[in-house]
């Protein structure tokens, strides 16, 4: 679109970012039209992280919220919602590197691999190959195992992440078994056919010798791998947490631990309860420390926000609706508002008795939240605005202006 101009100036937006993010997500930003950086002092958008965000960074003048990543705890959501402001985060684009990541943990898990490593690197320098050689044929068996094929494995959570890891199970020759209770559309197209739907949490995990989580955390997820769900483990079975450390319960963990109804717990999030164990494999949150997933993630963010500074549209946020609407005219405001009887209404009135016409308009909501995305064919002047903004149950309004791509 042409940018808008105010007084022969390009209009620019702000946005101020928070860690380090890949230049590549940063050069989806053209600089004639997006002021970008650390020290922005009114921007319209913030781009993060991990950077745990405080209610006081986000100034009035902030209008969206991008996080490059998966999980979003570190942004205060009830805050950004009372406020109008769309939270995006960016699923699937790290999925791969995690996939990869579990498919290693899986391997690790299967034989004591990490303790025949680090075995053989403790040996002496100076010994002889063939003496090193014979001390190797003997001792191997310390680390011997079973293999993953003709193993059951159960994915709780069947996103992103969790498709791909249950085809990873398909293409190890293991039987997958699956539980998501909010199964979309778009995911269910995703997952293998092969994978056998379960009814409920336990029943997964009676059937399975390795269970990986790929939840969010959630009131009805925090601490989901209780003592009791324990219980309904296959003794002896593998747990994988590369989701979320919430998910779990590090105290109920230990106590399977040592009285085997778990074999191995493997994690991307060490707790000091699990060091020193020889039945515990952690690594230090590494799931999508990759440099193909943190550029997927910056793209992502990225391309989310000009979506909306530019068009109004929302893709991906976590506490607003996905709405998307194809511009065909210049002016277009978009209005955040309580999820109540009528609000449509009252706002068209105001539009109408003005003497505007509705080029084109969608709404749609999810939970408290109505978003509306309202396409007109003449500038509206301040005082409509103001009059809109003014209806109680209206959280905020933007104008949008410039020419569509299309015209």
């Amino acid at each position: 679109m042409r940018p808008l101009e105010i007084d022969g100036l390009v209009a620019m937006h702000r946005i101020k970012t928070y860690n380090t993010l890949s230049p590549k997500g940063l050069d989806r930003f053209e600089r004639e039209r997006y002021e970008v950086g650390q020290d922005i002092a009114h921007p319209d958008a913030l781009l993060l992280r991990s950077h745990k965000l405080q209610e006081a960074e986000i100034l009035e003048s902030v209008t969206a919220i991008a996080r490059a990543g998966a999980g979003v705890n570190n942004i205060p959501l009830a805050v950004c919602s009372e406020r109008g402001i769309p939270v995006f985060n960016t699923p699937g684009a790290n999925a791969n590197a995690v996939k990869e990541l579990v498919a290693a943990a899986m391997l690790l898990a299967s034989r004591d691999i990490v303790g025949g490593i680090a075995f053989a690197q403790s040996q002496d320098a100076t010994m002889s190959a063939q003496s090193m050689n014979a001390l190797m044929e003997q001792e191997k068996k310390r680390f011997a195992g079973a293999e993953l094929a003709g193993k059951t494995l159960g994915v709780v959570g069947l996103g992103a992440i969790g498709s791909l890891v249950a085809r990873l199970g398909l293409d190890f020759g293991m039987e997958v078994v699956g539980f998501d209770p909010a199964l979309s559309v778009e995911a269910a197209w995703r997952l293998p056919s092969e994978v056998q739907r379960m009814e409920n949490v336990p029943s997964l995990f009676s059937r399975s010798d390795y269970v990986s989580l790929h939840l969010p955390v959630l009131d009805s997820t925090r601490e989901l791998i209780n003592a009791e769900m324990l219980t309904h483990f296959r003794p002896g079975s593998c747990l994988l947490n590369f989701a979320r450390e919430e998910i779990v319960s590090t105290e109920a963990i230990v106590a399977a631990l040592e009285a085997g109804q778990l074999r191995r717990y493997v994690a991307d999030f060490p707790n000091p309860l699990l060091l020193g164990r020889t039945d515990t494999l952690l690594m230090p949150h590494i799931g999508a420390s990759t440099a193909e997933a943190e550029e997927n993630c910056a793209i992502m963010a990225a391309n989310q926000l000009k979506a909306f500074l530019d068009h109004g549209n929302i893709r991906n946020s976590v506490n607003f609706p996905a709405i998307e609407l194809e511009r065909t005219t210049e002016y277009r405001i978009t209005i955040a508002n309580r999820n109540e009887p009528g609000m449509l209404s009252h706002i068209l009135a105001l539009i109408g008795e003005d003497g505007l016409n509705v080029a084109d308009l969608l709404n749609k909501s999810v939970g408290d939240i109505a978003y509306n995305i309202i396409d007109l064919d003449e500038v509206p002047q301040e005082s409509l605005l103001s009059k809109i903004r003014s209806l109680e149950g209206v959280i905020n309004l933007r104008l949008i202006q410039g020419t569509p791509d299309s015209l």
